[in-house]
């Protein structure tokens, strides 16, 4: 929810590169590949109200999902065909998280018969079977909601940091994570991500970011996804993280654990912590950088993946 519908346009073409749908004076689509829309911005909706979509692969499966829902005490609402009519959809539910987040279960995306045109010269975003991204969030007791989401919905734990903050990070499909948490003491969104085909993308949007003054955390490298990326500050109150080269697990054969080398093995610099948790996350960047910490590089060109094991 935005009535910053000029603002969010030019940021999310210009910057990120999304191609814009207009959907009358109120509404603001975003496409990013062959769907017909991934990300809306809602002027009617208050400043600071979001829904997140979940995909289910069928009708029984969300049938199913609604169930399981209903049996462990969550109320959900089946939406009519008018709300899955304007969010592209052939059908959805709705309920909510403890954070009270909205979340929406649906199945059945739409497909446009037009190309993708990308609002600035870019490689492409990397989605289709791995989604839109991932979403992170802030939230006042971790607990309770990371409970709803793995034991409820099924997401998987990949992996989780507790120094210099508490994030965990789960699973639906073979990206690394689509959803994060981390606990603040207060509920809110806290950034997405979208992560582009090329690095040159990433890197070039860093300059837009830097021109325009919107760098939230600088340029650098996580340790658990082995994303590069940067984060810019939207027009809402939360950041954009445009990242390349994210790791792929296998959900079914892995194991989480603990990371004790931060949430970033260089870079990321966060305006956004304390100047007392920044010092920490910054001596942990020191610590990897004097032990030699490397990371294998996913590069994604097309529908090949190269793996290799130097940087």
């Amino acid at each position: 929810g935005s009535d910053a519908l000029d603002d969010w346009r030019q940021f999310g073409t210009g910057l990120v590169g999304l191609q814009a749908i207009e959907r009358g004076n109120a509404l603001l689509a975003f496409r990013m590949d062959d769907r017909k829309q991934r990300i809306v911005i809602d002027r009617a909706q208050g400043e600071g109200t979001r829904f997140f979509g979940w995909e289910v692969a069928d009708a029984t499966d969300l049938d199913a999902l609604a169930a399981r829902l209903e049996r462990a005490g969550v109320a959900v609402t089946s939406e009519p065909q008018a709300l899955a009519d304007s969010r592209r959809v052939r059908g959805l539910i709705s309920f909510s998280d403890p954070a009270g987040n909205r979340l929406e279960a649906f199945h059945g995306a739409e497909i446009d018969d037009a190309p993708f045109r990308p609002g600035r010269s870019i490689s492409g975003f990397r989605t289709g079977a791995l989604g839109l991204g991932h979403a992170v969030l802030t939230v006042e007791n971790l607990v309770p909601v990371m409970s709803f989401y793995v034991d409820v919905l099924g997401f998987g734990l990949s992996d989780y940091i507790e120094k210099p903050f508490r994030a965990y990070f789960f699973h639906v499909n073979a990206r690394h994570h689509s959803l994060a948490l981390i606990e603040t003491g207060s509920n809110g969104m806290h950034h997405l991500m979208v992560e582009l085909f090329s690095l040159d993308d990433v890197g070039q949007a860093y300059d837009i970011a830097q021109q325009e003054d919107r760098v939230n955390v600088t340029l650098g490298r996580h340790t658990n996804d082995l994303m590069t990326s940067f984060y810019a500050r939207s027009p809402s109150a939360f950041m954009v993280e445009c990242g390349w080269g994210g790791r792929e697990i296998d959900p079914a054969n892995w194991t989480p654990f603990e990371m004790h080398d931060g949430p970033s093995l260089w870079g990321h610099e966060r305006v956004w912590l304390s100047p007392e948790d920044r010092a920490v996350a910054r001596e942990m960047r020191m610590r990897a950088a004097a032990e030699g910490k490397r990371a294998p590089v996913q590069v994604m060109e097309g529908n090949f993946k190269l793996m290799s094991g130097t940087c």
